[in-house]
Order: structure tokens, then sequence, then C-alpha cells
């Protein structure tokens, strides 16, 4: 019997949020997350992947990759500004996102494309995104996987 009320006491806050009423307020904040996500796979596509991650990643990022252990904050920007971008072309388009009933928090996933000369890879990924102190949405944890082929 304890273990089942625990296990409501854990589970009803999670069902309560998924049934929070969706308000303009959280409208705007899921757009503007779509819209955020939708300039930095541009902005990678611009100006490369490296630049795009370094303008859009938080202090507090985490990326979950290949081969790794999560990379965390500090080390995570600096796994960043090692990556080699040149002649490859990496963009995304989000196919979906929520935000938090607070509307400081949200996720988008979709599909990305990575174009090297002779190869192309497609696969999903998923972002975690975050309000900063000044209204700018950035990202706390990205990860993906191939899969999708050519």
């Amino acid at each position: 019997m304890q273990r089942s009320f625990l296990f409501l006491l854990v589970l009803l806050p999670a069902v309560w949020a998924c049934n929070t009423p969706v308000t303009p307020d959280r409208e705007d904040a899921r757009q503007a997350v779509l819209r955020a996500d939708t300039a930095f796979s541009g902005l990678s596509q611009a100006k490369g992947f490296r630049y795009a991650f370094l303008a859009y990643a938080d202090s507090t990022t985490v990326l979950l990759r290949d081969h790794h252990y999560p990379i965390i904050g500090r080390e995570a920007l600096q796994f960043i500004e090692h990556m080699n971008d040149s002649g490859v072309t990496l963009t995304w388009e989000p196919s979906f996102a929520a935000v938090a009933a607070s509307a400081d928090l949200g996720y988008t996933y979709g599909t990305y494309t990575f174009a090297a000369r002779d190869t192309t890879i497609r696969g999903t990924y998923v972002t975690i995104w975050k309000k900063d102190g000044a209204g700018n949405w950035r990202f706390v944890l990205d990860t993906g996987n191939e899969g999708l082929g050519k």
C-alpha cells in the first residue's frame, strides 16, 4: 500500500502538468522555442554548426554524444569549440515543441541532415531549452542519433 501511495505521489505532478491548459503565454513560449530552434539551424547553415552551437548554448548545457559520457557545462562548451565543421553542413527541422506551464523550459524534436562532400546522414534529435534572464532561449541539453538513412 505504501509503495502504491508513493508511486501516486511521484506520478501525480507529471499527470497534473500534462493536463495543464495551454494559455496564450504558454503558446507564445512554444512558438518562441520553435523559432529559436529554426533560427539555430539557420545559423548553423549560414555560419557553421560550431558557431551556431556556441551562440545558442547555455553555460550549463549538456551534450549527449556517441561514445562519450554526458559532457557538461564548461567541458561541453570546450567540446563545441573543438568541433571541426569545415566542409560540412548540419541543418535540422523541428517537428514538435512543448513548454512547461511556467513557460521558461521547453523541448523540441525533429530530424537533421548532416551533409559532407560524399556523405549525407539523416537522423533525429531532441533539444531541451531554457529561457535565460534576458528572455532568450538557450539549449541546456542536445542529443541526436543517426538512423534515417540517406
